[in-house]
């Protein structure tokens, strides 16, 4: 397993609290990385030149040079030139928080669109950062921020990734027409369409067995889901879809939200989404906002939502059930105890009676 710094960097409107450190570890263990140490910075304003000031940035090469350590894990992004002036002062690999979620992503990716998807986010995000990404990984073999289709392209020049990019929107393009055609074919029907939103891992591909009695398997993984996977369901004579979607986390990357777009347009054609919340979470009010702030950019917020608050079996605050209750219609569950999944379903046909 890989060993890697962690640095978290606080700033007046980006504050650095437990929940972020715990998620940000759970990011880099799900990468498959180990966090050995972890520098917190509190400032203004990013450095320019390191996103984090002089002697903070000494401490950590120090401590970097008496630690067996595989490279540094930032918390939040870095810019082209803080990228490369890292690699400069460091010998191991520099790796941000976007590149930290493409590697999850990369490893998840099973469709032939999941992996174009991917790719070209990686791509994307890599361009503008190929002298400093080019540097690390000439030293490096592979793991983390290393990993993904793209991996043995980045070092090509900056003419032949921009071709690689346009090809990779073409094909992407026609996979889009033929995701389409099925949706048009979807919208035809009488049947009501549900899509499943959430944080990751708050048991939204778990709810989706029990609503279709799939035999598909949930998994207490971050991103276990990236491709779409629709499934049909039957309740007093109801028939119904129900699509999962991939789950979100605090500043996802804005190339994920646009290279799975089509993705997760599931969302904008259906007819109903449920919101799934893990109501056992340190900060489910952060999930909800964290999600909406998506659902804004797919400009869905218009459309009907349940919010299907899950884990209600496990220890949870009560007052943030009240201060949902009070702005959406809630519904609280527990899908692994088998606790009001027939309440949910009754839901569906009463929607589906308006």
């Amino acid at each position: 397993m890989e060993k890697f710094i962690t640095v978290f960097l606080e700033l007046p409107k980006q504050s650095v609290d437990q929940y972020y450190i715990d998620e940000t570890f759970s990011l880099i263990n799900t990468a498959g990385g180990e966090v050995i140490q972890t520098f917190i910075q509190k400032r203004e304003v990013p450095d320019v030149n390191f996103a984090i000031g002089k002697g903070k940035v000494d401490e950590i090469l120090s401590y970097s040079e008496n630690t067996e350590v595989d490279g540094i894990i930032f918390s939040f992004d870095l810019t082209p030139t803080q990228m490369k002036n890292w690699s400069k002062v460091f010998s191991g690999k520099i790796i941000d928080r976007t590149q930290l979620i493409l590697d999850i992503f990369a490893q998840r990716a099973t469709s032939n669109e999941g992996k174009i998807q991917v790719e070209l986010a990686q791509m994307e995000y890599n361009l503008p950062r190929l002298v400093g990404l080019g540097t690390t990984l000439s030293r490096l073999g592979g793991g983390i921020g290393t990993r993904g289709p793209g991996e043995t392209k980045l070092e090509m020049d900056r003419r032949h990734l921009r071709e690689k990019i346009n090809k990779l929107k073409k094909e992407l393009t026609k996979i889009q027409k033929i995701r389409e055609t099925g949706r048009k074919n979807r919208q035809k029907s009488d049947i009501l369409k549900i899509a499943l939103v959430g944080y990751t891992n708050s048991g939204k591909t778990s709810l989706l067995k029990k609503l279709t009695k799939s035999e598909i398997e949930g998994e207490d993984k971050l991103f276990a889901t990236l491709d779409p996977v629709t499934k049909k369901g039957y309740h007093q004579g109801i028939s119904y879809t129900v699509t999962d979607t991939v789950g979100f986390v605090q500043n996802l990357p804005h190339q994920l939200v646009a290279a799975f777009r089509s993705t997760l347009e599931e969302v904008i054609y259906c007819d109903l989404i449920f919101h799934v919340v893990d109501i056992s979470s340190p900060d489910p009010l952060l999930q909800v906002r964290t999600v909406n702030k998506v659902l804004e950019e797919l400009k869905v917020q218009e459309k009907p939502v349940i919010m299907v608050l899950n884990k209600i079996d496990l220890p949870h605050e009560n007052w943030v059930i009240s201060t949902l209750k009070e702005d959406y219609q809630c519904v609280e569950i527990s899908v692994k105890e088998n606790i009001n999944v027939e309440k949910l379903k009754d839901y569906i046909k009463n929607f589906y009676d308006i």
